[in-house]
Order: C-alpha cells, then structure tokens, then sequence
C-alpha cells in the first residue's frame, strides 16, 4: 500500500497535480510513529549509505583537494553579477584558497579564524563579515556535515521520510545542532548520493529566518570519491552562485603554506605593476561598492521574511 501510494504521489507531482511540499508531508505522517531512537538509527543507516556511495574511507579520508571550474554569480533581483574562472585549494574542514583564471591575481585565503585578499590594491586582511561568512560556511559544508559534524555530541539526528526531490525518489534526513541550525539532507534512493542540502538559521536579534538550499548534480568518480560537477545554492527563493567544475583532484599534497598571508605577499611582489591599483583611494572605492552591493542583496532578502 505504500508503495503503491508513494508511486502515485509521483505521478501526480510529475503531471503537476500535487505540489511538492505535500509529498514531504505525507510522508512525514506516515513516519511520525517513530521512536526518537528508531528515527535517530535509521537517518545513521542513510548517512552511512551515503558516505559509503561517495567513497568509504577515501571520502572520509581526504586531506585535500584542488578543483578548478567556472562560477557565476546573482544579485537579489536573479540577474547575473559575475562570471569568471577559478582554481580552489581546500584542506578540510577549514582552510581553503581560491584564485581567479588565468592572471591568478585576485585570491581569497581562509585559514581556521583567519583570512587574507590579495585584489589590485595589495594585500589586507579579510573582511569580518567574510570571515563570519566563512565560518558559517564550514558549519554547514556538506562533506564536514557527513565526514565530522554526525559524529558531534550536541547533535540530533531525526529521519525525514520518504520524498521526491528534483523529479529522484528521496528519503530525508534532518539534522539540529547546538545552534539551533535545522540541516535537512536528501539523498537519492538508486546512488544514496545527495542531490539536496536545506539549512534554515534564524538571526538571534531580529528572528528573522534564512533559509539556504544547495543542489547537487553531475556526480563523477574521481580518485575514489563521487564529486558532484554541478553545485548551485539559493538563498530565500534567490539563486546566489551556480558553479560548473571542470576537474578535481585530491591528496596531491598541498603545502600548508599556500593558506598563508605570506603566501600572496609573495604572489603580489610577482604580478606587474601595470595589473596593480597603486591609488589606495580607487582601491577602497571598489571594496565599498562591494559591500554596498552585498548589503543591498541581505536588505533585499531579509524584506522577504
């Protein structure tokens, strides 16, 4: 019968009978018997499902990896702000340094509390609010949710049931940590890979709440390890990056050094003074029409709420 139900549902959200919400709570009523430990066990066996789809022990293990793609980027309204090349060096959970393709001029590092930008001005220490950005971002960074954050002991961890997401039979799995951030994860039935990551974070001054949806597509088997090619994330209803990668590797041996200020001192006293902005003044103008534009974008979003 529930089966028979589930394939229904199906059809109906195909021929776009059915709104999809309701697929989530139907199947949310037919799990709402669950014990918390009978919910708590069975969202365990799905991760473990997933992590062993995305590689076993050579997904847990990974000490670092090098990808380089193309990202493009969206204001509040949908239109397109950017588009350009990149290469990205991570060593998780918490050091990561992207750089602009070719010039290799524009680079962001971020290194545990740390971060540094080299831009046309020179070298400065990273924005607070880039910094806080990015320690949000490693709080809800799938692979640590899967490889580090399951494992922590504040955590709880619920069974979502049965879904169907981007047109994939899904089953959820929910996720409350300390903070009191909800992290909801589909993993597709056929692969046990995530195709759909949800986190909704409230601000604790104005109780307004953000709500953040990743997507995960085009998965390959690299070195072990399935990558999705294709990840793009929405914020309240508004897409914010989209990215294609082009290829990925893992455990080349990055040197701790490239996560270093040091390390773009050095790449600046390299590029020509021609490709260098000189006038501090144009400098702090680009930074402020920067920021100018990102507080335009959250003033947008948290009018939504």
């Amino acid at each position: 019968m529930r089966m028979r139900r589930g394939a229904i549902l199906s059809v109906m959200i195909l021929a776009g009978l059915y709104p999809v919400g309701a697929a989530t709570m139907a199947s949310a009523q037919d799990d709402q018997y669950m014990m918390p430990e009978q919910s708590e066990a069975k969202a365990r066996e799905l991760i473990s499902q997933a992590v062993e789809a995305l590689g076993g022990s050579a997904y847990l293990n990974v000490k670092d990896v090098t990808c380089t793609g193309r990202i493009s980027t969206f204001d509040h309204s949908g239109e397109t702000t950017g588009f350009g090349k990149f290469i990205d060096y991570a060593q998780p959970p918490d050091k990561e340094r992207q750089e602009n393709l070719p010039k290799h001029n524009i680079i962001s590092v971020f290194n545990g509390d740390k971060g540094w930008d080299l831009d046309r001005g020179g070298v400065s220490d990273a924005p607070q609010s880039d910094l806080a950005d990015y320690q949000e971002d490693i709080k809800k960074d799938i692979d640590n949710i899967l490889r580090h954050r399951v494992h922590e002991k504040d955590i709880v961890l619920r069974y979502g049931g049965t879904d169907v997401v981007d047109l994939t039979q899904a089953q959820w799995v929910e996720l409350v940590d300390s903070d009191d951030r909800t992290i909801r994860i589909a993993f597709a039935d056929n692969t046990h890979l995530p195709i759909r990551k949800v986190v909704e974070t409230r601000n604790p001054r104005t109780r307004f709440k953000t709500t953040e949806i990743e997507y995960y597509s085009n998965f390959h088997p690299i070195d072990g390890i399935q990558t999705p090619f294709q990840i793009t994330r929405e914020r309240n209803g508004s897409k914010v990056y989209q990215v294609f990668f082009d290829v990925c590797h893992y455990n080349t041996g990055l040197a701790d050094a490239l996560f270093t200020k040091q390390s773009l001192d050095d790449r600046w006293a390299q590029i020509p003074n021609k490709d260098k902005v000189r006038d501090k003044k144009e400098t702090d103008r680009l930074k402020q029409k920067e920021q100018d534009d990102q507080d335009s974008g959250n003033s947008s979003s948290t009018s939504k709420n």
